[in-house]
């Protein structure tokens, strides 16, 4: 059996311990010192915008596609364990005026000889599906049927599950004190992690730690520098449903975000709105500024007045971690290891990058 070790279990170490799960003849643990989905995952929206960005080709579009296609799969299987709070109606794009309009065809376009769908809209046409929407001046929307939101909580929870469910073992509560490895010359190799619960051996070790990872790279002489990015949310009940129909998709613009949190298949009277982005320093995580998700929240009123009825039942801020000095995500092997890989840093699109992220790091162990 190989031996392999994920450090972290927020939405990207529990997809990749789901996905190793499936691999044969691999013996999984899973290590976080809180519980799962503690960290970044718990402040995220979980909008997935992969086919609605205008990423068309590289290794940034190669990963949001993977992950949505995986995604089509993914969520049927662990609905097949457990309910999945998943908004199938996809994500509307506000356009507002001096937007390039163009570029949304050629998008359109493009997407479509990738076997993807966007539609363009009109103003009307928006207004008319979209009854929600107040007066605010558009020049139209984009909407993207195979995009999608989940809640990341409980996705996470759901793979954690499954792969206990598999064989994976979960050591919550416990720290990494030291990495240990071999080194020779010309490459070194992780062989053991002492943990504050026990001692582990290790084949392949995971970081998928977000910023923990910095200074478990550093402890290892390769320090990957991962920057803190605060953002804050909130969750807005309304004493009745938006619009009157059954269309409730995510709606956004201007980075702001409408999230229906109970999935868009029944009527919905609870909406997350966010998020704020904030630039922090190292160290333990500054308050929010108010003004910021206040003005967040008037520009979602703005999009949907309904929103202004709604009591605020709980606002809740996390940590990003931004790579610092290279693109996010970071995915593959850390700098002078054999068997050390890296999946961290994803910034703002953990969520809709994790599948994809699973696949990169089951490839470079299982070859599959």
């Amino acid at each position: 059996m190989t031996r392999v070790v994920i450090i972290g279990c927020g939405i990207v170490g529990a997809a990749i311990a789901y996905e190793l799960s499936l691999v044969p003849n691999l013996e999984i643990t899973v290590i976080d010192s809180l519980s799962a989905a503690q960290g970044s995952t718990q402040a995220a929206l979980g909008v997935l915008m992969g086919i609605i960005s205008h990423k068309v080709k590289g290794r940034l579009w190669r990963l949001r596609e993977q992950s949505i296609r995986r995604y089509h799969g993914l969520i049927p299987e662990l609905e097949a364990i457990a309910p999945i709070s998943f908004n199938r109606q996809g994500i509307l794009m506000l356009c507002f005026p001096g937007e390039d309009m163009a570029q949304w065809e050629k998008l359109a376009a493009t997407r479509r000889t990738q076997g993807w769908q966007l539609d363009l809209l009109e103003p009307g046409e928006v207004r008319r599906r979209y009854p929600q929407l107040g007066n605010v001046e558009i020049v139209g929307a984009v909407h993207s049927p195979q995009d999608g939101q989940v809640d990341p909580v409980v996705l996470t929870r759901a793979l954690v599950r499954a792969a206990q469910g598999n064989g994976v073992r979960f050591r919550f509560g416990e720290r990494v004190e030291r990495i240990n490895y071999m080194e020779t010359e010309s490459w070194k190799r992780c062989d053991r992690l002492e943990m504050t619960g026990g001692n582990l051996e290790v084949d392949w070790l995971v970081m998928a730690a977000g910023l923990g990872s910095t200074p478990l790279t550093a402890g290892l002489g390769s320090p990957v520098e991962i920057r803190p990015v605060l953002g804050q949310a909130l969750h807005l009940r309304l004493p009745n449903p938006m619009g009157d129909g059954d269309r409730h998709p995510v709606i956004t613009g201007d980075d702001v975000h409408i999230v229906p949190s109970q999935g868009g298949d029944y009527p919905v009277t609870d909406y997350w709105v966010g998020a704020t982005v904030e630039f922090t320093g190292f160290g333990d995580p500054m308050a929010g500024d108010p003004a910021l998700l206040k003005s967040v929240l008037q520009r979602a009123i703005a999009f949907c007045p309904d929103l202004a009825r709604g009591e605020v039942v709980r606002t809740w801020s996390g940590l990003r971690p931004r790579p610092s000095g290279q693109p996010a995500p970071i995915i593959g092997p850390l700098a002078g290891f054999e068997n050390v890989l890296l999946a961290t840093g994803h910034y703002r699109n953990g969520v809709l990058l994790a599948p994809a992220t699973a696949l990169e790091i089951r490839r470079a162990i299982a070859g599959s």
